[in-house]
């Protein structure tokens, strides 16, 4: 492997990259190779492991820039996340899935886009599928007015140049945030364990007054959901559970009086046309589990609407109101 070393690395980091681990260390080993073959080398690199049973086949490198933090027990996808990222100085944070693969030119298409626009708190990175690559797993995320959340265009053909521009938020299979930001807002809800959290974290980014970009050349192969999709209807409870708490928190009163009826008949639709059996029954479950604990959102929501300086125009220019690119991800 062949490292690039035009920036020295023991120079001060731009960014600390953040990867959690459970239980994917040969992903995790491809993720660092392609982390070390970056024309850009000015980061540092901390890997949350969630005690995985493979935690010792991940290769780190002979390299101080890398560090694996052994945790005794699975935080999920979140608060490991926060462990990973507290403490750093660098202006950056990056969130790397273990199965999302830079290409080589990743961080420093990032770093650039970050000096051509001072003004954006979070960036997004194109994602495709690592075994198709001409195929989209994922450009950036939306947020609609009936509560739901996507990334964009995920599973349609896709050929550069890649979609730049604004997004709701970026997804944190590859993503970058300012630090005094993900700090000043408190990183990412540690109650969601895992999903949607990274569409919650940028409501609040976005309330707080930043912008979300995606950057069309910033490239990461990504297997998606390869981590956790052996865990049947994990992501399906998780989803449905998150984004309600997600709306609960982050959306101003006067349009969850709008927001909160649709989504439930978003909900509805789903139950009736979309999710059978075993599916339906998971969904029943997470909405009824989210009823139950929406008391952490209620107490999280005054605030998080306290801190509010966006205004309620520009919120929802911000969102997607037509039910056609809900349903075809767009």
């Amino acid at each position: 492997m062949q490292v690039h070393t035009d920036q020295t690395p023991t120079m001060e980091p731009l960014a600390r990259i953040v990867i959690v681990n459970y239980n994917s260390a040969g992903y995790v080993n491809r993720c660092i190779d392609s982390l070390l073959a970056q024309t850009e080398q000015r980061f540092e690199v901390v890997i949350a492991d969630n005690a995985s049973t493979d935690a010792d086949a991940i290769r780190l490198p002979d390299d101080p820039r890398f560090r694996l933090l052994r945790l005794d027990r699975n935080l999920g996808f979140a608060a490991a996340n926060n462990l990973a990222a507290a403490g750093a100085t660098a202006p950056w944070i990056v969130t790397l899935n273990p199965d999302a693969f830079p290409r080589p030119d990743w961080l420093e298409i990032l770093m650039a886009a970050a000096r051509r626009h001072p003004d954006v708190a979070m960036f997004g990175s194109t994602q495709l599928f690592a075994d198709d690559p001409s195929m989209v797993d994922g450009e950036g995320d939306r947020y609609s007015i009936f509560g739901l959340a996507w990334r964009v265009n995920y599973g349609r053909p896709g050929v550069a140049p890649y979609y730049t521009g604004e997004v709701f938020s970026p997804c944190a299979a590859a993503a970058m945030y300012q630090r005094a930001v993900f700090e000043r807002v408190g990183g990412f809800d540690e109650a969601f364990f895992c999903y949607c959290e990274d569409v919650d974290l940028g409501f609040r980014i976005r309330l707080a007054g930043g912008r979300a970009y995606q950057i069309g050349d910033a490239v990461v192969h990504h297997v998606s959901s390869g981590v956790s999709k052996q865990y049947g209807d994990f992501a399906l409870y998780h989803g449905i559970r998150n984004l309600f708490w997600t709306m609960v928190k982050n959306v101003p009163f006067p349009v969850i009086l709008l927001t909160l009826p649709l989504h439930g008949l978003a909900l509805a639709y789903l139950l009736a046309f979309r999710w059978r059996a075993q599916r339906a029954r998971t969904a029943r479950r997470a909405i009824r589990d989210a009823v139950l604990g929406v008391r952490h959102a209620v107490r999280q929501r005054r605030s998080i609407q306290h801190g509010r300086c966006i205004s309620l125009l520009d919120l929802m220019r911000a969102m997607t109101w037509n039910p056609i690119k809900v349903k075809l991800r767009q």
